[in-house]
């Protein structure tokens, strides 16, 4: 397998950090540097970097793929000694790779929700009303949600923002679909019953 066939949010976003600390002039970065950056700069709305565990893996793959290089270790009193890492000269040319065809290429992702809407005739048209309706509720909230972080980050302009507003779109876009069907179940204009199932 290659290592483009490996990318994940994860990895371009940790890639993308080091070629960042490049353009400052910083040899290399720790990992622990790299979550509270992504969090204190809200890109937590798109990067996962809850676990760190996940984080640490991600760059031993990383390592291993010879995308990143350990430039130096360190140990203060009893903490867990701390190792900076850097890109390599694979990694930065995997680091534009993988940025250019993100931006160019979209993806088929296999997300739940859409896996559970194929398969909603096994419920009720009520049941699945219901659940629907649940989730306007919390997309409304996402919305406003998303919609106060664009507002509190427009002083740093749309450059720093524009993941936010692709936030609002898709969030925007999902609620006016789910609010569609959840009409057409309330009107019976979508319904089923065991028997319109059966072949």
């Amino acid at each position: 397998m290659s290592v483009t066939q490996r990318r994940s949010t994860l990895a371009l976003a940790v890639l993308s950090l080091l070629r960042e600390a490049e353009y400052r002039g910083m040899p290399a970065m720790h990992p622990y540097k790299m979550q509270r950056l992504i969090k204190d700069r809200g890109k937590g709305e798109v990067v996962n970097v809850g676990q760190r565990a996940s984080l640490y893996r991600t760059i031993e793959r990383l390592h291993r793929s010879g995308l990143v290089e350990a430039r130096e270790s360190s140990r203060e009193h009893n903490r867990p000694e701390r190792t900076l890492y850097a890109l390599t000269d694979e990694g930065r040319a995997i680091w534009r790779e993988w940025m250019l065809d993100a931006l160019a290429n979209p993806t088929r992702e296999f997300p739940e929700f859409p896996a559970a809407v194929a398969f909603i005739p096994l419920l009720t048209p009520d049941e699945v009303r219901k659940q629907l309706e649940k989730r306007e509720d919390k997309l409304s909230a996402e919305l406003s949600r998303i919609q106060t972080v664009l507002e509190e980050g427009a002083e740093w302009g749309r450059l720093f923002v524009l993941e936010m507003e692709y936030l609002r779109a898709t969030t925007a876009a999902e609620l006016e679909w789910v609010r569609s069907v959840a009409d057409d179940l309330r009107s019976a204009e979508i319904t089923w019953d065991e028997e319109s199932l059966l072949p």
